[in-house]
């Protein structure tokens, strides 16, 4: 009888070993995605999902793109940019063409007539060199779609509350962990 029990123990032993690794690797993989975003924002990274396929293929729709500041004195035709186009809406397009003028203060402004890859024509309004907020460096495939609904609700609080979950996951053992029984047990056996 005692065999048995100390063979159930075991088991149950290995089996709260293998859910506190399993739960603390999740929590490690969402914390280390977290410092990663954050770390990567304090660099002057911005991240976009593309939400329309006039990119398609480089910037495929459901992506995650990384931008980077750009000076405007190094953008060349064919160069990607990521601007606003209006107070709400920032797009990702290709220059093609770039145009220097002086306005009415003397000062040099320049502006790019940009275009989607997968677009017939180009853009109707020309991009002010104010409105650049830099260059796509990387894009992760699909991952927009989940970075999207995470920052909002629903998303927010379904992240917030898988968050609180896998914490609680981790605490629990240490909570229920009878005190004292474990040396008792051992001796059993």
């Amino acid at each position: 009888m005692a065999l048995m029990s100390g063979v159930s123990i075991t088991i149950k032993r290995r089996l709260q070993r293998m859910w506190y690794l399993s739960s603390s690797f999740a929590v490690t993989m969402i914390l280390l995605f977290a410092v990663l975003l954050i770390t990567l924002r304090l660099f002057g990274f911005q991240m976009f999902t593309v939400t329309s396929g006039s990119m398609e293929p480089h910037y495929p729709v459901g992506s995650l793109i990384y931008t980077t500041p750009v000076d405007i004195s190094n953008i060349k035709e064919g160069d990607v940019i990521t601007f606003m186009n209006n107070e709400k809406t920032v797009v990702t397009h290709r220059v093609t063409e770039i145009l220097t003028e002086i306005d009415n203060n003397g000062m040099t402004v320049t502006r790019f007539r940009t275009k989607g890859d997968a677009n017939n024509s180009a853009d109707s309004k020309l991009v002010h060199e104010k409105n650049i907020i830099g260059a796509p460096i990387v894009t992760i495939p699909l991952l927009g779609y989940v970075s999207f609904y995470l920052q909002r609700p629903p998303g927010l609080y379904f992240a917030l509350i898988v968050g609180t979950f896998l914490v609680t996951l981790i605490i629990i053992p240490y909570i229920t962990k009878p005190k004292g029984k474990e040396q008792t047990i051992q001796a059993q056996i």
